[in-house]
């Protein structure tokens, strides 16, 4: 369980980005607010950050070409068995994707753990040569 850097997302290959909007989609949902050592900074902040962060996860897939459901890019969705929550989200989504970092803890110390955790799975990622720069 983990969110990748968001400046890792267009970068990702296929399986990892429908794994983070799987991810996505967990927290969202039943898993908000479960703890879980890699993820537990998510629920420090308000749910319309996961919901920026999530849109970006799917802005990408719908560039790829893959369809994600579109219930997801309502902010008050929660997934099947949750449905939908008007009080889940207290700031705007777009908001957050203005900001340049959705997540503070998504800092160049962050960016390298990612990058060290996705190497030691045999991952390669898209133009890696610019992120790191």
């Amino acid at each position: 369980m983990r969110l990748w850097h968001q400046n890792l997302i267009d970068k990702l290959p296929r399986q990892q980005l429908l794994g983070q909007h799987r991810e996505c989609c967990a927290l969202r949902g039943k898993g908000w607010a479960k703890k879980h050592a890699t993820v537990d900074y998510v629920f420090k902040y308000d749910a319309s950050r996961l919901v920026a962060y999530h849109f970006k996860v799917m802005l990408e897939m719908k560039e790829r070409e893959y369809k994600p459901a579109e219930e997801w890019f309502e902010e008050s969705y929660r997934g099947k068995a949750v449905g939908y929550d008007s009080s889940f989200c207290t700031l705007s989504p777009e908001e957050h994707l203005s900001k340049k970092i959705i997540y503070p803890e998504h800092n160049k110390q962050y960016l390298k753990e990612c990058l060290t955790n996705l190497f030691e799975k045999g991952v390669v990622c898209r133009y890696i040569e610019e992120v790191i720069k």
